[in-house]
């Protein structure tokens, strides 16, 4: 069994993706060990390759930081779907495929001829995922929509930011990049699936369904005593016993402090504060909760004591108190920990050049970290697609070239 495929090797998934949400899932899937073959729509491709940094020396390639960081270790396979030829082709590929996902507007990938009724008549076994704002069905499945419409509709967005303010915009794609992660599971849960019952299926992913799954707390809460509930936003400190939020230091250094309510008395022992165990300001959880701020105060000006944020972090990792030095993205990239976890990847890219990208969120003791990632220009691998997926010969490839079937980056020969 030596030679046995391992994780995902030998599954072959077809990817109609782009932007985050769905190149999310289909790049683990490829991290994993699957040939993903990514269909880029002509003349430019999946739209995040005219994102993030280029090449310093041609601005105009269809490589970027943004195309490598969510659409690594696939191939590129770039057709013009609107010529005669194109739907034949690549429907003609179906079959060799286990796998099938696709993040278009619902009704898109139908009106192209690739809905789950039509590749399944081709290929009853092949799993289908479909991931949208909304998802495919619903009042709003119509609905045009990013990341931040599908958390404003799962009724998060108005929890985050100060509580006399608008609510806040967040500085990244969680909503996708979860919602990719999401995908990824329900296809390898599909997968396991057909292995025991031959059986393939469709997946519909969404990003307000995957948010809403985020509320921790107060859905069965809400749901048993109504608008007597009413989830607030609490900016910079929890509305909890606490102390719980983010701590000034100096200017513009923040550390976060999260205890929970028995922890208190450590919190008090790391500050050399012991008599604020008994305080009747503080002693109890509700007390800390009502006085948080006049607590908050307390606190900053003993962390603004200390010469470096780090030791006034060690000061109370010594008595076990839950905190962080609140980071720049700058900060974690350098940090040693993130580093050696491969947390924070490097990557010799052979056109970008030393480049970083986010390791796969877990570790796997039979599959290890690869760093050794490649990403395709713009159609780059169309030949080896066809060869592989339908032998065409080089002068049929060549004729889908001239005939415009086909497209590619400039600079491949």
């Amino acid at each position: 069994m030596a030679n046995a495929p391992r994780m995902l090797e030998g599954y072959r998934v077809l990817d109609f993706t782009q932007f985050v949400a769905g190149p999310t899932c289909t790049r683990l899937m490829a991290e994993l060990g699957a040939e993903v073959v990514k269909l880029e729509l002509a003349p430019g491709g999946d739209r995040i390759r005219d994102a993030g940094f280029k090449p310093r020396n041609d601005k105009s390639s269809s490589h970027s930081t943004y195309y490598m960081q969510h659409d690594h270790s696939k191939l590129s396979f770039a057709i013009d779907m609107k010529q005669p030829e194109a739907r034949e082709l690549v429907m003609s590929m179906i079959p060799k495929f286990d796998v099938l996902v696709e993040n278009f507007a619902p009704g898109v990938i139908g009106r192209m001829g690739f809905s789950y009724e039509e590749v399944k008549k081709v290929n009853p076994k092949i799993i289908m995922c479909s991931i949208s704002m909304a998802g495919q069905t619903g009042p709003l499945s119509s609905k045009a929509g990013y990341d931040t419409i599908g958390q404003a509709y799962a009724g998060v967005t108005d929890n985050l930011g100060e509580p006399d303010r608008a609510p806040i915009m967040i500085g990244m794609a969680i909503g996708d990049v979860s919602t990719g992660v999401a995908a990824a599971m329900a296809v390898f849960a599909a997968l396991l699936h057909r292995e025991r019952t031959g059986e393939g299926q469709y997946l519909d992913a969404s990003l307000t369904d995957t948010y809403f799954h985020m509320h921790e707390l107060n859905v069965p809460k809400i749901a048993l005593a109504g608008d007597r509930v009413r989830p607030k936003r609490f900016g910079s400190q929890s509305d909890g016993p606490g102390p719980a939020g983010n701590f000034r230091y100096r200017d513009d250094q923040y550390i976060m402090i999260l205890i929970s309510a028995h922890q208190w008395p450590q919190m008090a022992r790391a500050m050399g504060k012991p008599e604020l165990i008994n305080d009747p300001r503080f002693q109890r959880a509700r007390e800390r909760q009502k006085n948080r701020f006049e607590l908050q105060a307390i606190i900053e000006e003993w962390l603004a004591t200390f010469p470096t944020r780090e030791d006034a972090i060690a000061a109370m990792d010594k008595e076990r108190v839950p905190c962080a030095p609140v980071l720049t993205l700058n900060e974690a990239m350098a940090h040693p920990h993130l580093n050696e976890r491969k947390t924070v990847r490097w990557v010799d890219d052979p056109i970008l050049g030393r480049v970083a990208t986010p390791g796969v969120p877990v570790k796997f003791s039979a599959w290890p970290d690869r760093a050794d990632l490649r990403s395709a220009r713009l159609g780059e691998d169309n030949e080896r697609v066809l060869r592989d997926y339908l032998g065409l010969s080089g002068e049929r490839i060549r004729e889908l070239y001239e005939n415009g079937t086909l497209v590619r980056d400039k600079t491949i020969g």
